[in-house]
């Protein structure tokens, strides 16, 4: 079934029982360059009052952390942007990306999909990766900040996008099979909880979630910042902050996310 906004809107009520306190817009487009890039500029144009979530059924121009390109194709990868409001600003922010990446695997787990978390943003399936998360942010010009997160999630991948992405990546066809009006209804469902309880609590009611839910805990990793090994160590988890705690032979030292990633090692 094609995406319709008003059948996720309908689903979304039925699931919070009519009584949704985080209302957002929602809306479709059949083919856009990205869905965070068309959200960051309205917001930059004062053109968001309200939390907004735009789905695509086609991007062209997809984006992942560090500027990576994130291919997709119509009606085998979900790909969606949320964006939401923050009064404190952008310090307030510090986690969040954490924070939906647990929302969004506690729901595909009560879905029955098996997938766990890779620090500091990516959704795992069978040790390969499955969605992505991109938080990228614009002032408001008040003080405040308009968050705009992008999700893509692999549902079905041909063996030809697979090629184009130049990697093995991992597709839930358990996910194809389903109404996508409904499955984007529980995502955003999930999303909304989480982003009220974000704003209140910050990042600290997610860490021991999070953890839970780590594809490497305790695992030995190395972390790489443009090709460049910077540390190796024991995955930890992450802290009250989202930083990474990776034990090395000398200390337990806190990695902060920006533009690294993390390997796991055999």
């Amino acid at each position: 079934m094609k995406l319709d906004p008003g059948l996720i809107d309908s689903a979304l009520n039925e699931l919070s029982l009519g009584h949704n306190q985080f209302p957002v817009t929602i809306e479709l487009v059949q083919e856009t360059g990205s869905t965070n890039a068309d959200l960051i500029a309205r917001a930059k144009e004062g053109n968001l009052k309200n939390a907004t979530l735009l789905l695509a059924e086609k991007q062209t121009a997809g984006r992942g952390r560090a500027g990576r390109s994130w291919h997709s194709i119509s009606g085998g990868v979900l790909t969606f942007s949320l964006a939401c409001h923050f009064e404190a600003g952008v310090q307030s922010l510090l986690g969040l990306p954490l924070a939906v990446g647990v929302a969004l695997v506690e729901r595909l787990r009560q879905i029955g999909v098996p997938v766990s978390l890779k620090w500091p943003n990516d959704i795992l399936k069978d040790n390969k990766k499955l969605g992505g998360i991109l938080l990228e942010t614009q002032s408001d010009g008040r003080g405040g900040v308009w968050a705009v997160i992008g999700i893509g999630l692999n549902l079905q991948i041909p063996a030809e996008l697979e090629q184009l992405i130049g990697r093995e990546v991992a597709d839930a066809p358990w996910l194809a099979q389903m109404d996508r009006n409904n499955l984007m209804a529980q995502l955003l469902h999930s999303l909304i909880a989480a982003l009220s309880e974000f704003q209140v609590l910050g990042f600290s009611a997610f860490t021991e979630r999070w953890n839970l839910l780590h594809a490497h805990a305790h695992q030995a990793v190395t972390i790489i910042d443009q090709g460049q090994i910077l540390h190796q160590g024991i995955a930890l988890g992450v802290d009250a902050q989202g930083s990474l705690l990776l034990q090395t032979e000398i200390e337990t030292l806190r990695i902060h996310s920006g533009d690294v990633s993390l390997r796991a090692l055999p």
